[in-house]
């Protein structure tokens, strides 16, 4: 996890370009890793609604936001 703790150390920074460019790139990482997991507990056999229940969001956000995928 080093890409993460740099750009959480980033996210930091004093300059706000640095800090909000990494805020960006956070925010693509752990869209990606939501994807992976969620991926995952779907070929675990996870309903829907356990995956909400997990991300704190409603089963048809989950769904929607994930269900293509």
């Amino acid at each position: 996890m080093t890409e993460a703790t740099d750009l959480a150390e980033r996210a930091g920074d004093r300059d706000p370009r640095v800090g909000l460019r990494a805020v960006a790139a956070l925010r693509r990482l752990l869209e990606r890793l939501e994807a992976v997991q969620v991926r995952s507990a779907r070929h675990q056999g996870w309903s829907w609604q356990e995956i909400a229940d997990e991300l704190g969001v409603s089963r048809q956000a989950a769904h929607k936001k994930h269900g293509r995928q």
